[in-house]
């Protein structure tokens, strides 16, 4: 569907005179790594956040954009915008993580709006909205790097909220740095978000979201929460997705989350008090590290350490319950 431009700032901004929430819109690549649609969840249980746009990245567009719209269902909140981004083609099944949640649900079927151009959707609604944009990035950056890269006064209305990276710490902890997925899968597209006049940069590497995950009671509460109908999509999520990955042997699923690299991207957009910053500056090499670089092209506010994770968890799972607003 396309809207007029009239349209899309009715639809966008109808909402926002009924809270002081920040206008946010979110780039994701939801399907793969059920921790986005942990995010997502986040995202509609934080009244700081006032989510108008899901734009789809990498991978077959039509295929992330049913996994958002049947959660967005679920929610009851068909209000928001689902826009597809950049199409990468059909993905075979292996790849579809959560694709049998999703079997027969039809796009088209949305209640809300789709936008079949997504970065045009995110151009409409940045214009259309006065104060600055939160963009909260959570995936392989093709997508956000063409929209900005296109068009790089959208990036100077925005704070950019972004999960990427390894400086000091890899995956699980470990000393040895790794190339972070949302980096290594594009360099090129992570250097040009890097390189556009965002208003700001605030970034969660592995430093810090590598180590976070729900568990003991924290967990317990939400995976018996099916009076829940959005925490119910998450664990119906999260139940189809842990037998598919290959990339762990994912066999805790009743006793505890997965890593949700991608909350801690989503609690910094709203507060982010529980984390330590540094401003770095680095530079990114053509497989996809992040190194520390005095003289390095790109700077960013980077949560390098935790001040206290397990307050973060406790405070995560009242959230998700609802128990905190």
């Amino acid at each position: 569907m396309y809207f007029s431009r009239a349209v899309l700032a009715v639809g966008f901004l109808g909402m926002s005179f009924l809270h002081a929430a920040k206008p946010t819109v979110l780039f994701t690549d939801i399907g793969g790594d059920v921790d986005d649609t942990w995010a997502v969840a986040h995202i509609l249980r934080s009244p700081e956040l006032d989510l108008k746009l899901i734009v789809t990245e990498t991978g077959e567009s039509e295929y992330r954009g049913r996994v958002t719209a049947k959660l967005l269902e679920a929610a009851k909140r068909t209000d928001i915008h689902v826009g597809l981004g950049l199409d990468f083609g059909v993905m075979p099944d292996k790849e579809r993580h959560q694709g049998p949640w999703v079997k027969g649900y039809e796009l088209e079927n949305y209640p809300g709006q789709i936008h079949k151009d997504g970065i045009k959707a995110f151009y409409d609604l940045v214009d259309a909205t006065e104060e600055k944009v939160i963009v909260i990035a959570i995936g392989p950056a093709l997508t956000l790097a063409k929209a900005v890269s296109d068009n790089p006064k959208v990036a100077v209305e925005c704070d950019l909220f972004g999960m990427y990276g390894s400086f000091r710490i890899g995956y699980d902890g470990s000393k040895e740095l790794a190339a972070e997925y949302n980096v290594a899968d594009n360099p090129k597209a992570f250097r040009a978000v890097m390189e556009a006049p965002w208003n700001s940069i605030t970034l969660t590497p592995l430093d810090t979201c590598g180590l976070f995950s729900l568990k003991g009671d924290n967990y317990a509460k939400i995976w018996s929460s099916m009076d829940d109908p959005l925490l119910q999509a998450v664990i119906e999520n999260y139940c189809i997705w842990a037998p598919r990955v290959p990339w762990i042997h994912c066999d805790f699923f009743t006793e505890r989350s997965s890593t949700l690299f991608d909350d801690v991207a989503v609690y910094m957009a709203y507060d982010g008090s529980l984390l330590n910053y540094e401003t770095l500056r680095f530079s990114v090499d053509d497989k996809g590290f992040t190194k520390i670089d005095e003289d390095g092209p790109y700077a960013a506010k980077v949560a390098t350490s935790w001040i206290d994770m397990d307050a973060f968890e406790s405070f995560l799972s009242h959230r998700l319950l609802g128990l905190d607003i």
